[in-house]
Formats: C-alpha cells, structure tokens, sequence
C-alpha cells in the first residue's frame, strides 16, 4: 500500500468519523454527569430539609400511627383494606420466577433463571425494590383518594390452564353494599416467555375514576448489573412508542418526555436487560421521568411513568396491559410485533444506518457462529472477524492493487513535479492526464478503506448490545462485555483509565505493525503529514478503546493479524508488479474517451490556471 495523498485522505476521513463519533459519546457522557450532579443536588437540598431536629423511637412511632391513620381515612370504602399482612405468591416458568404480592396486587419481583448476577452464581433480580411499584389512584369516597399500591387486595389463588399458562387474581372490594366499585388483577404468566399479562377488570368505574379516567404510575428502579456502573449508565436508555413511531433517549440527554399522542409502551433498557408497560389499546397520554442516583448506591436509574387511559362510559369496564422483564436480547425482543426490538442499540440515531447490516448481516453471522463453536465466544467472534474479512477481500485486494498502480506511476510524477516546478495548477492538470491515460483511479486507494467504515460502527454497536458477550470468559478476559484488565495501575491516567486492556494493547501494537509494513513498501515520504499519518490511528485506538468491551479488541486483533498475512501474501504472491507495468503502458497506447465529468473538471482546471497566470503576470 502507497501513502499518496489520497491514501491520506482516506485516513483523514476515517480519523474524523471516529473523532467526531467519540466526541458525540463524550457529549453524551458529559450531558450524563451534569443531569447526575444536578439532581443529586436537588436530592441533598430535599434531605437536608426534611432531616429531623430529633430522631427518638417515640417519634417515629407518632408518625407510624399518624400514617396509619391517615391511610385508613383515604382508603374510606376500602378501609379495611388500609392494613393487612403481606402475602406472597411465586409463578415460575423455564424463563423466570415472578413473585407477586398482595399489597397492591403487584409484582414484586422477576427473578431470571438463565442470566447471573455478575460476581456470582445468583440469577439476576429485577423490579426487587422498595421504589419499584405499580398502581393507580383510585376514588374510595366523597373527595378521598388512595393509591392502589398501598391497600390489601385479596389474593385468590393460582390457577393452571392447559396450555400452561398460570393465572393469578388478586380482587379489591368495598365490604359496604352502597359502594359498587370493585377491582380485579389477573395476571397471566405463559410458558418460556418474559412477558406478563395483566387483565384490569372493573366493576363500577365512574364510582372509581373522575371522568372516567384511569391515571397509571408505574416506577422502575435499575439495579447495577454489570461490573462497571458508569459504562452501564452510559448504554442505558428510556424508550417508547409513541402515535406507532419508536423513540428513545439516553439517560443522561434528559429527564423528561412528554406525551400528547398515544402511547403503546414505555419501558427503560439497561444495557442487557429490559423493563417495560406496554397497552395494546394505547395509553391516551402521560409522562415519563427519570432521576439517576449517585454510583455509590448501586442503582443505574430510577423512572417514574404516569400514564392515563379513557375508559369507556359502561357499568364495568376491562384494561389488558403488559409487563415485560427480562433480557434486551435482540432475538428474544424481536419476536414481539410492537418494536421492542428497536431498543437494543444495533445501530442508533445518527447511527441508524448501520442497523441493517447488523440485522442482516452480523447477527445471524454470529449467531451461527455462536451456536457451533461449542460455546466459546471468543472464538465465535474470531470466525466472525475471519467471515467479515473473507466478505471484504475483493475490496482489500482492489486498495492494495490501487497501491501498485499508484506506486508504478510514481516515477513519472516526479518528472512531473520536477518539470513544472511549483505550478501546482499545471502539475494537478497533468497527473489527472496521466491516470486516464494509464487507466490509474486515484482514487481506488482511499475508496475501500471508506466503505469499510460501517463496518466499524455496526461492530462498535453489536458489541455493546450483544447479550451473548455477558459473563463469556475467553483466554485472560472474564467477560467479553467488558474490558480485559489483567494490569491494573493503581492510579488513574486521563484519557487512558486505570489499567491496561491487553487486547487493545495487541490490536494497537498490530496495527502498528501494519504501518510499518505497508511504509517499508512505499518510497521516502518528504511530507510529514505523509509519513507519520499511518501511526495515528494506533495512538488513537490505544487511548480511546483501552476502556471499551474486550470483544470490540478482541476483534481488531484477530483482524489485524488477518490483514498483515493478506498484506503479505497479496503483495508477494498475487500482485505481480511487472505485469501492472506493461499493462499501464498498454492502456496508455489506447485512446481514452473522456467522459462529460472528466471535460467538467478539465476545463475548471484550465479556468483556474488562466487566472491564476492572468494574476500572476503583472508580478514578472
């Protein structure tokens, strides 16, 4: 490969893209920190101004028996159940354990068979918090109100139907005759599936509801489930459908979106796993909000929806709704026909266009791979990268053919630069003569390398989002989703972190070496530019993937490797630089037709060197 100046071009394009897709993240990050130090902020002014002037027994038994009692006059038809004993009730399927509670007739925990807690052997637990609930407001009397969340319902048992599926009701009822109003919860947990179904049937809802509307609070909370929190907070996002269009933010972009249009579904990703509501008929409108704890806490982020829905003007009305808890495995996400496949980050934003080549491409790839390598990721990804590199063979082939040509033009450029000295209007002219009349694309160099950048961006974001990765050891790496420290420093260097990714050391250190070799086949560059270009892409990746997943390094490594023996073999075995000779001296015995774009560019050229002799002519 020869380091022309298009050649430098094409790495000064690439250089941008990847700067300016990290400076992107970098904002994100920085719009992340200022959220996170703003409502941790307003969290201590809230703490310190409620924090008690005495913290005594007696106190906090006062405020218990006030709160009881407060509870018991809002619950007003329903008072009785204002207290009551907590009931449990677990529903497993081959996926997940749902633990459901009496007190609201709620979930209360999703317990996920297949996926571990990272650290250790304990399946991982979501919505397990004091701050997770589901309810809603509800009338139990003249100008009274009580959250659903917070009465007694009455639990009435498990049923199995024949296909499997586990039904579970809890029933809220008023024990005064004068008050209609009646709710039951059914929840439906089908086989090998992580979504609940939750069937509201009501009796009585204008008693219940004012105008009929059913206003829904649904609140999250995201435990930490991977080893590093800020990275997880990082590829954390709130998502929704909203008027049938998806959308989505990152947490740390802002912390709240309204809606006016209905909504399907509303639900916060975490990297690998997922929560969401969804409404079949559409929540009418509503918000969603989010806060981000401190790290210390172990909490990635907490988000409060509050939905409404019109219920229809009837003496008993129903609401399907549904939960969903589990993996944002894209296989597994996809299979529902409501966009929740969108959510897992295959290509985001200014992004999106990578999506289909991951979908496409790269998924299935993989998972074919994935599924007959006996279980080795590592492995897997090293037959991706060799698939991937087979697939853009004929582009590497054409770049490093381009080179030859280029490098067996070079003698005659230099006549050129030598014959016309510093007319560089004269000499740009001439070299584009040159190249038609040999048959040479100036071009044909940087073209390749350009085409490969979506390939980057798509692996950039599979890596990120790919579940498979989580927990996959492989040589020195104990989790591929992560990045490899086998050295640790102690201390923390800017830009770099606090330890050394020995993957990403062997990818720069490879990508060096690829430098090196293709600048050992080029003459003596004069321009720095020139000569030093080909090092800084290793300089950049050493400072900037030091910190991404040891897949993504993993992967340049093997690719690496891959392209020094391609360089090798093509570059002494298939180019054959003779033959590249006397066929540039046979097409510049043909006549070359020209097409309208090249008499375009020629006459330009021919304008501007005009000129620049008219200018030029009264300083002789």
């Amino acid at each position: 490969m020869n380091f022309d100046r298009n050649t430098v071009l094409g790495f000064v394009l690439l250089a941008v893209l990847f700067f300016g897709y990290f400076y992107y993240t970098n904002l994100e990050q920085a719009s992340y920190n200022k959220a996170k130090a703003r409502q941790q902020f307003v969290q201590d002014s809230i703490a310190k101004a409620n924090r008690p002037l005495v913290d005594t027994v007696t106190a906090a038994t006062s405020i218990a028996k006030a709160d009881s009692t407060l509870r018991a006059a809002a619950a007003g038809y329903f008072v009785a159940a204002a207290q009551g004993v907590e009931e449990l009730q677990t529903v497993e399927n081959e996926k997940m354990k749902v633990v459901f509670t009496n007190k609201g007739g709620q979930v209360k925990s999703v317990i996920l068979k297949e996926h571990a807690q990272y650290g250790d052997d304990k399946p991982v637990t979501l919505a397990a918090t004091n701050f997770g609930r589901f309810g809603y407001a509800l009338n139990t009397g003249l100008n009274r109100t009580a959250p659903s969340a917070e009465l007694f319902f009455s639990l009435k048992g498990v049923e199995k139907n024949s296909d499997g599926a586990q039904i579970i009701s809890f029933v809220l009822a008023s024990a005064d005759s004068s008050f209609a109003g009646r709710i039951t919860h059914q929840y439906t947990v089908y086989p090998n599936d992580y979504r609940i179904n939750l069937q509201l049937d009501i009796d009585s809802p204008a008693q219940l509801f004012t105008q009929g509307v059913m206003p829904f609070l649904w609140q999250y909370e995201a435990l930490k489930q991977e080893s590093d929190i800020a990275y997880e907070k990082q590829n954390t996002q709130v998502g929704f459908v909203e008027d049938g269009a998806f959308d989505y933010f990152t947490i740390g972009n802002r912390s709240t979106v309204d809606f006016a249009k209905p909504v399907g579904w509303v639900g916060v990703r975490q990297r690998f796993f997922f929560a969401a509501l969804e409404a079949p008929a559409n929540f009418a409108s509503g918000q969603l909000s989010w806060v981000l704890p401190p790290d210390s806490t172990g909490s990635v982020v907490r988000t409060t929806a509050a939905m409404k829905m019109q219920l229809p003007a009837a003496t008993r009305s129903s609401v399907n709704l549904k939960f969903y808890y589990g993996p944002a495995d894209y296989a597994v996400l996809k299979k529902y026909d409501n966009e929740f496949g969108k959510i897992v980050n295959l290509g985001q934003g200014a992004y999106a266009f990578v999506r289909p080549l991951n979908k496409y491409v790269i998924v299935p790839i993989f998972d074919f791979f994935k599924n007959n390598s006996m279980g080795n990721i590592g492995l897997a990804i090293a037959l991706l990268t060799l698939f991937i590199r087979l697939l853009i063979s004929p582009l590497t082939y054409s770049s490093y053919l381009s080179g030859a040509k280029m490098k067996a033009l070079r003698p005659e450029i230099a006549k050129l630069k030598e014959k016309y000295g510093e007319d560089q209007q004269t000499i740009s002219m001439e070299q584009m003569k040159l190249f038609r009349e040999a048959g040479v694309n100036p071009l044909g160099g940087c073209i390749p390398a350009l085409l490969q950048i979506p390939i980057f961006f798509a692996l950039f974001s599979f890596f990120n989002a790919e579940i498979a990765l989580r927990g996959a050891d492989f040589l020195w790496a104990n989790d591929l989703s992560a990045y490899d420290a086998p050295i640790r420093f102690g201390f923390t260097i800017p830009l770099f972190g606090n330890h050394l990714s020995l993957f990403n050391f062997l990818a720069t250190a490879t990508s060096l070496l690829i430098s090196v070799y293709s600048m050992s086949l080029s003459p003596d560059q004069s321009n720095p530019m020139m000569k030093y270009m080909p090092y800084i892409f290793p300089v950049f990746m050493l400072f900037f993937f030091n910190s991404l997943p040891a897949a993504l390094t993993w992967y340049y490594t093997v690719s690496n490797l891959i392209t020094l023996v391609l360089q090798f073999v093509i570059q002494n075995y298939i180019i054959d630089h003779d033959k590249i000779l006397l066929q540039i001296q046979e097409n510049r015995k043909k006549p070359k037709p020209k097409s309208s774009w090249q008499e375009k560019l020629e006459q330009m050229q021919a304008q501007q060197k005009k000129l620049k002799d008219m200018q030029d002519k009264p300083k002789r």
